[in-house]
């Protein structure tokens, strides 16, 4: 049995069945019969029909889910409903993009050995998919995988976080009812870890999705079998530069919901931020001063702003994380614990070399550290192997266009914080960071094989 339990009190919520390695296996036999029987692939407008039926079931359950998320998650409730709005967005996005989906022509007659020919391709779905999934969107990130992979039609198992499946499950619930046959949509909750290498080398896969640390992906993808398309991803130790002309009063607040949403626990969170030396002090009052007045608590009150970490033991790895560097020279501000798994939240003027500030926290915690020169801001930001999304603060379009350019990240946001997502845009970590592209269009292109056909005539 796998137990699950309120992140913020432990409060057991419910006992579910484990899937053993015979479990598995019937999934995988019922995965692969249905892809290899293409006549009775579902066609593009039934799969509109499913994807859009998806989005009202989803939108008549917007406040379950989102208490759903707050209990199991320990994301806040307020933000639960963001995240509820998104999913039902995703699946909305996936069923639209099957409206301006298709192949292109190939030239022929360009040489007469290619004379009376027409060519063309068209898009298949990839095959199998197997999806792992994360703790920190626990119905978002389920979206982001099975909606794809309903829109390219292709059958997937998806496994959910240890600590969140319960979003995954009742995700799948209204699946069925929304109209998917049987099979095409599968979870996957292993009784024991060893049956995840299991579940990722088997050669039946055609595409593994992965979302959660380097450590797991890396070493999952060193078990596929040939042939096999990944897509990885994972976090970062987000840079966040501040010019010396901005209007500090008007940064503070998105800079603390960057760093603080969902208790850190964001994989492009604003952990590392550069700040001008001149303004450091004054920067410093400012974020201290918000970050002390941030709510914290029980993630099921609406008032709540930071819940949560998801185990004690994160909250425990946090906290000597920070001991750590304060042992080493770094000054803390604000911090300490609440409960279990909740800690206040912390900033600290630290050291560069600290663990906070080369390792991802995923912790309420942001990291200060002053420059005089942008390009060594920059270069400072550029200095670690994780490369993902990064930001700059400032007044100046050249300032600006530079740092755009000269940043090593897959997305720069330029008077924003670094943890701004839109579900359709481009999503990847780089490096250690990750492999391909998320985003509803970008995992659906991930998920299809483009064929070929010529005509002679």
């Amino acid at each position: 049995m796998l137990e699950v339990v309120q992140a913020f009190d432990r409060a057991k919520i419910a006992d579910l069945d484990v899937d053993d390695a015979a479990a598995l296996e019937a999934k995988f036999v019922v995965a692969e019969r249905l892809y290899r029987d293409r006549v009775s692939w579902l066609p593009p407008h039934r799969r509109i029909a499913i994807l859009r039926m998806l989005g009202e079931l989803v939108s008549a359950k917007r406040e379950d889910f989102a208490l759903l998320i707050a209990r199991e998650g320990g994301k806040p409730y307020s933000d639960a409903l963001v995240e509820t709005d998104r999913a039902i967005d995703g699946i909305r996005n996936a069923a639209d993009q099957l409206r301006t989906r298709s192949g292109v022509e190939i030239p022929m007659g360009l040489t007469p050995a290619t004379d009376r020919r027409r060519a063309w391709t068209v898009e298949e779905p990839i095959g199998v998919v197997a999806a792992i999934s994360a703790f920190n969107h626990p119905l978002n990130l389920i979206v982001h995988q099975i909606a794809p992979a309903i829109a390219t039609g292709c059958p997937v198992i998806i496994k959910p976080a240890g600590p969140t499946p319960l979003c995954c499950l009742e995700l799948v619930k209204l699946v069925h009812a929304a109209g998917m046959p049987e099979g095409w949509v599968q979870t996957f909750l292993p009784a024991d870890r060893s049956l995840l290498e299991k579940f990722t080398a088997d050669p039946r896969i055609a595409f593994l999705s992965f979302i959660g640390s380097a450590r797991v992906g890396w070493q999952l993808r060193s078990t596929v079998a040939p042939g096999v398309r990944c897509a990885l991803e994972h976090g970062g130790v987000a840079p966040l530069i501040i010019d010396r002309e901005v209007d500090l009063d008007a940064i503070i607040e998105p800079i603390a919901k960057g760093g603080y949403y969902h208790a850190g626990q964001v994989c492009v969170s604003v952990q590392r931020i550069y700040v001008h030396a001149d303004i450091q002090q004054a920067f410093v009052d400012r974020f201290a001063a918000r970050v002390e007045r941030l709510r914290v608590g029980d993630p099921r009150l609406p008032e709540t702003e930071v819940g949560p970490l998801i185990t004690p033991a994160e909250a425990a790895r946090v906290e000597s994380w920070i001991a750590e560097a304060v042992a080493g020279g770094a000054r803390q501000i604000g911090g300490g614990r609440l409960s279990d798994t909740t800690l206040k939240p912390a900033i600290l003027v630290a050291p560069e070399d600290a663990k906070v500030s080369t390792l991802e926290v995923f912790g309420p915690l942001t990291c200060i550290y002053p420059y005089r020169a942008i390009d060594d801001a920059i270069n400072s930001a550029n200095a670690l192997p994780v490369s993902f999304q990064s930001s700059i603060f400032t007044n100046d379009l050249s300032v600006a266009l530079d740092a755009a350019e000269r940043l090593d990240a897959s997305a720069v946001m330029v008077n924003d914080h670094t943890a701004f997502r839109a579900d359709w845009m481009p999503f990847a970590g780089r490096r250690v960071s990750g492999l391909g592209v998320g985003g509803i269009p970008y995992t659906m292109a991930e998920m299809t094989a483009e064929k070929m056909i010529v005509f002679k005539y």
